[in-house]
């Protein structure tokens, strides 16, 4: 392999295993918010607790991998063309990082499509060739704006459940919290590997996809050192924690309780464990403000802080576009130089 093509191909690999970190702590709220602003753990308790079961869910799994690196572009268009990789590692890149510092909960997952797309359509000249639309519409696009619907709509129910269980038995307040702060914490480790079962996944798609552009890789499954590198990076930005995003996701949006947390991490643990199964690059960012949502809606609809929820939708409606532009502009530059 020409010297140029490796030296690539490591600048590919440090820059995803970045995005890999950066995703960490950027989405360390998915994983947390609820059990440290009901306080069920402390921050430290609960930042360890994430990094290791994301690690653990990061391992076990591939499906999302192989969607990343097989079903949303074609990938005979990267081969022999590593700078495309790059540019959309980069453009995902840097959106992660500004919506980090404005403190948005936006998408990691849609941020990195968003990069794929705007760099293989700025590489063959079309936004209709590259991209397999119609897999990116099933896959990323539809459970994108379902997946956070169902969310409020199962948060809400299962809170209702709750609620009504607990009417039966006539439960206090002092009881509810002390055995929901318990049960809470094992709810946040299932959604702490859910986490790493659906996030991880997503750069070692783009890793493996880089392996196949420099002809280094063949065959469907994910590389072994591979899998334990982006498992290892998303634990320890995880455990690093994003702390402005958890004050937000943890305490703007509705100021939850622990039988609140619970009902929320249970709702995404099950949904993003479904989906992630199935292939799908969903977004956690999504799914746990749905389901926080949903669950401060149960008490009452004036609970949540609907002006927070409009921004974090904005944030969302843009991400893919403006990953993907800014992957274009990058795509032009990598050319030009490589």
């Amino acid at each position: 392999m020409p010297e140029g093509v490796t030296l690539l191909l490591i600048a590919v690999v440090i820059i995803a295993l970045a995005f890999d970190y950066v995703n960490g702590f950027h989405d360390a709220a998915n994983a947390i918010a609820t059990v440290v602003s009901t306080r069920a753990l402390s921050p430290r308790q609960a930042l360890f607790m994430a990094g290791c079961l994301n690690f653990v869910g990061a391992v076990g799994h591939e499906a999302v991998a192989k969607t990343m690196a097989q079903d949303l572009i074609d990938s005979s268009i990267t081969a022999g063309h590593l700078e495309v990789v790059l540019a959309a590692l980069v453009g995902a890149l840097l959106w992660n990082l500004l919506t980090w510092w404005w403190g948005l909960p936006s998408s990691s997952s849609h941020a990195l499509v968003g990069g794929l797309i705007g760099a293989v359509s700025y590489h063959v000249g079309s936004l209709q060739n590259g991209a397999k639309w119609h897999n990116i519409l099933m896959k990323v696009v539809v459970p994108g704006l379902v997946a956070p619907l169902l969310a409020i709509v199962v948060g809400y129910l299962l809170m209702v459940c709750i609620l009504w269980f607990l009417y039966l038995i006539k439960a206090t307040p002092a009881r509810v919290n002390r055995n929901f702060r318990i049960m809470q914490r094992v709810s946040a480790c299932l959604m702490a590997y859910s986490h790493g079962m659906a996030d991880a996944q997503k750069v070692m798609g783009i890793i493996t996809l880089a392996l196949l552009a420099a002809g280094l890789h063949h065959g469907e499954h994910v590389p072994l050192w591979v899998k334990f590198s982006c498992a290892l990076m998303i634990a320890l930005g995880t455990s690093a924690g994003g702390w402005k995003i958890i004050k937000t996701m943890g305490t703007k949006i509705f100021k939850m309780q622990p039988v609140h947390g619970f009902a929320a991490d249970m709702t995404s643990s099950f949904l993003l464990h479904t989906t992630a199964s199935m292939g799908m690059p969903l977004s956690t960012t999504h799914v746990i403000t749905g389901s926080i949502m949903g669950v401060g809606a149960s008490k009452r609809v004036s609970a949540v802080r609907w002006g927070v929820a409009k921004r974090i939708l904005g944030a969302w409606v843009f991400t893919i576009p403006a990953s993907a532009l800014v992957a274009a502009c990058t795509c032009a530059i990598a050319e030009r130089i490589f």
